[in-house]
């Protein structure tokens, strides 16, 4: 009988749909594993030997423990990118910022408990350029009999854009960091894995959706690449946009959706054309002059019944440069804001802060190659010095001399941040971080800079969601543009497009103890110093403090 149990027990957690399982638990073992694409192979670091890697699922209110294991040359750490962590921060995953990470032939349980939340979000790597090759679909099924806030689906597939290198991406950025310069581009996206039809690769595959002429499809779509953002679309299907980033939005149609890395969407299509073969393709936005990928992913929906020989049907991709088409895909999206799922906007600010995001250029004797300076980037001017002792071990334990709580609530200096340069464009180094009172709300305008070029920043902040109240173009007016905020229903989210040329405000709580990173989520401004943490205090009692440190917990 006990072992009846324990085989429903296992089919629970694999199967989550069919049975209600509160502890979730998985294997990820960290191997290299050869693969080929655009007719050239090379060693890749994956879980479990899968590029995309596994999907994880879980119900809301579950626990997921999630044993890594690490078989590779590199260090390790996995993200849930997302995830709040609610007191938990030891598993969310930064390296450095949270933990040390991984090392060779070690391991690590990551323990936590999704809690108000439900949705697609997805894990990956947090060291080196590692998710590259390294990421996966996290899915959160809502509770048993809790519907949708929108007709159910009759199916549903994961969607996982990324990027491929025929280098080694660990050669690609040690070469960068050398030279001082930027990266060479990726040669390729892919879909689920599968860049599709290429000119120069005939025999490349590509990722196939199967689908039943008259169902609907939610499809999961997430942005793991590296540095670009992504159009997204499906030849001769419109797509009703449900939620991003693990939030139910006020659902709107449309052709093509943006996608930024870091972020997730659902949509809904409805196979509404009888029969056929329809073009999926996700292709580059870049409106600065800057180098980008302009290989269009493709993919193909294919309706059952539709022999393989059809023709089929193709789309247009935007320019890479369509700001118009971004921007009215961002404009339209809105929080739900039901009864069952408000929106809960802090209507009072605690913290107001003003970060400038942006670009530099610091001296380089070794940096043949940038003339003898490499460009770096910074948040307020300070371009983030990563530690050798994990943050949150430094603030728990009480750990001298690893951070400093004076991260500037203000540009050190002001300028003209998207007209006439400065014409010192340094920066200053530091592992400063931002310290906030349990509880406290913050309202936090992050300003693009034109130094070097203006640039569409993708901000990703660990341990909460925030509301995006507002956003503009140029420099941010602090007595007018505010007039213009939505504190009704803006869009909730985890990682938020700061307009190249432009701003965007955002508003959260600060109700999750730890130390929680935020940085560019173009890896490239990421390794450059775009970075910074947030230091929140515990609160009162054990219900709004941080738990001890588990006994796993690598060592540095």
């Amino acid at each position: 009988m006990e072992s009846w149990l324990r085989i429903l027990f296992l089919f629970g957690c694999l199967f989550p749909a069919f049975v209600e399982c509160r502890i979730r638990r998985y294997n990820f073992n960290v191997m290299m594993k050869t693969t080929t694409r655009l007719c050239s192979s090379k060693p890749i670091a994956t879980v479990n030997g899968k590029f995309p890697g596994p999907t994880i699922y879980a119900r809301e209110g579950d626990t997921v423990l999630v044993n890594v294991v690490n078989h590779v040359k590199y260090n390790v750490s996995i993200h849930w990118h997302g995830i709040r962590q609610l007191r938990s921060g030891w598993s969310d995953g930064p390296a450095y910022i949270t933990q040390c990470p991984i090392q060779p032939g070690q391991n690590y349980v990551y323990n936590f408990t999704i809690t108000g939340q439900r949705g697609t979000l997805f894990w990956h790597a947090h060291i080196l350029w590692l998710r590259a090759t390294m990421h996966g679909a996290l899915v959160i099924l809502t509770k048993l009999r809790v519907p949708y806030p929108f007709p159910k689906p009759d199916h549903e597939a994961v969607i996982i854009l990324a990027e491929w290198w025929k280098s080694d991406t660990e050669a690609v950025i040690n070469q960068a960091i050398k030279s001082g310069l930027a990266p060479n581009v990726s040669d390729a996206h892919t879909i689920n894995g599968h860049p599709g039809t290429i000119s120069n690769c005939p025999s490349q595959g590509g990722y196939t959706l199967s689908v039943d002429p008259g169902k609907s499809y939610m499809l999961r779509v997430i942005n793991a690449a590296l540095n670009e953002e992504l159009f997204f679309k499906i030849a001769g299907h419109k797509m009703t946009v449900v939620e991003v980033d693990a939030t139910y939005v006020k659902p709107f149609k449309t052709d093509t959706i943006i996608i930024a890395p870091g972020q997730t969407t659902n949509v809904i299509v409805k196979a509404d054309q009888g029969s056929g073969k329809y073009m999926v393709a996700a292709s580059p936005f870049m409106d600065a002059p800057i180098a980008v990928d302009n290989v269009t992913a493709t993919a193909t929906l294919h309706y059952s019944g539709t022999l393989a020989s059809s023709i089929t049907t193709l789309t247009s991709t935007p320019p890479k440069n369509a700001t118009p088409v971004a921007n009215n895909f961002v404009d339209s999206l809105r929080s739900l804001n039901s009864k069952r799922y408000p929106a809960k906007v802090p209507k009072n600010v605690d913290h107001s802060l003003f970060f400038t995001v942006g670009l530099g250029v610091n001296p380089c004797p070794t940096c043949k190659q940038g003339n003898g300076s490499r460009v770096v980037a910074s948040i307020n001017n300070v371009t983030f010095t990563m530690p050798t002792v994990a943050l949150l071990q430094a603030h728990f334990f009480g750990i001298k001399g690893v951070y400093t709580t004076d991260f500037p609530p203000n540009p050190p200096f002001k300028f003209n941040y998207t007209g006439t340069l400065p014409t010192n464009l340094a920066t200053i180094s530091g592992t400063k971080v931002y310290r906030l009172p349990y509880n406290a709300t913050v309202q936090l305008v992050l300003q693009d800079t034109g130094i070097i070029s203006p640039e569409n920043h993708p901000i990703h902040l660990h341990g909460f969601n925030f509301f995006a109240v507002g956003k503009g173009v140029g420099n941010f007016n602090p007595k007018t543009d505010p007039n213009n905020f939505n504190l009704v229903d803006p869009v909730e989210r985890n990682t938020i497009g700061v307009p190249s040329g432009g701003w965007v405000a955002i508003r959260f709580r600060a109700d999750n103890p730890g130390v929680w990173f935020m940085h560019c989520h173009l890896e490239i401004h990421t390794t450059w110093g775009l970075k910074m943490a947030f230091l929140v205090d515990n609160g009162k009692g054990p219900n709004e403090s941080l738990l001890p440190p588990p006994k796993d917990l690598p060592k540095c």
